[in-house]
């Protein structure tokens, strides 16, 4: 206990700013991707699933990611968990989070 421990991570980039510019924007990066795997696991349990066969673990995690957003995006109060049980109970709640699918815009 109390041990301090230092790593160096070393970038190639093309990004022209400082390292404490760049460091910023590394670990906002991470945070993004470190929420959204918390929010898989713990509302999804993602890391529990042995699904293995083909391409099936990467279709459920597409499934899986799509459903975080809508869950996002759905009406109510309440953590990711707690929507997602309801719209398992409430049909009329899974419409809801189902109509924050929105039609793709052709340019």
């Amino acid at each position: 206990m109390g041990k301090i421990t230092c790593t160096s991570h070393y970038y190639l980039t093309s990004y022209a700013g400082t390292a404490a510019e760049l460091g910023r924007w590394v670990r906002g990066h991470w945070g993004i991707e470190n929420g959204l795997h918390w929010v898989l696991d713990v509302v999804f349990r993602e890391d529990r699933s042995r699904i293995r066969e083909e391409s099936a673990g990467a279709n459920l995690a597409m499934v899986r990611r799509v459903a975080v957003s809508l869950l996002r995006r759905a009406p109510g109060k309440g953590s990711g968990l707690t929507k997602r049980l309801k719209a398992g109970w409430d049909d009329d709640y899974m419409l809801q989070v189902l109509q924050g699918i929105t039609a793709p815009v052709v340019r």
